[in-house]
């Protein structure tokens, strides 16, 4: 079950500073790790994901690859998220097997979240929500989709896209499992401190 704090990693060469950044993250109470880089450096990536891999074993949370099975694969990962140019969730069971984690982006739109779950998705993650430094010409998805998708999605949901402290809340409340974040954490003065902001809004809402 995907939940939670779901933390992405920033890009960089410094390994042992994302070691030390996913290490305080984890410490904080991220349920889920994806690794993220795009800079096509292929022994990085490698070296990279495998030490995350060890990392995350250690406090028992998945480890996902963003984007290529092939590194997923090649690492032994806990499994891959797939967006709208990256394969198939039939070539990632074939590749992956049956019993890693598939995650698919769904960005603005109910029908391929549905059609995700239908092919076997195993979580959906619907965004951006909020104007994001990640990926600032993105399209913003509104608060209402993750409303409409509690009713047709029975796989976890997760938003993603400029979430912060200030507004996670009002992301579970409309029904987000998980809340996938970057920079609101690991720009953060102490990222330990600020996981464990973003994990007790689950808590909260589960006492509520």
């Amino acid at each position: 079950m995907i939940s939670g704090l779901y933390a992405i990693t920033q890009e960089t060469d410094n390994t042992a500073a994302l070691l030390g950044a996913i290490t305080a993250a984890l410490r904080g109470g991220a349920s889920v790790v994806q690794y993220r880089d795009k800079s096509g450096d292929i022994a990085r990536q490698h070296e990279q994901a495998s030490e995350l891999l060890v990392l995350c074993r250690q406090y028992g949370v998945p480890l996902i690859i963003n984007d290529s099975l092939r590194l997923a694969d090649l690492v032994g990962a806990d499994g891959v998220h797939i967006g709208r140019d990256d394969g198939g969730i039939r070539e990632a069971r074939i590749i992956l097997g049956a019993d890693k984690i598939v995650g698919v982006s769904c960005y603005q739109s109910i029908d391929l979240a549905v059609k995700a779950q239908a092919a076997g998705a195993d979580y959906v993650a619907f965004g951006s929500f909020f104007p994001s430094s990640t990926k600032p010409d993105a399209p913003l998805a509104e608060m209402a989709l993750l409303q409409q998708a509690t009713h047709q999605i029975h796989i976890p949901i997760i938003a993603i896209g400029g979430i912060t402290l200030a507004n996670a809340g009002d992301l579970i409340d409309a029904g987000a499992d998980a809340i996938a974040v970057i920079s609101a954490l690991f720009e953060s003065d102490d990222v330990a401190a600020t996981a464990r902001q973003f994990a007790d809004l689950f808590l909260a809402e589960t006492e509520d």
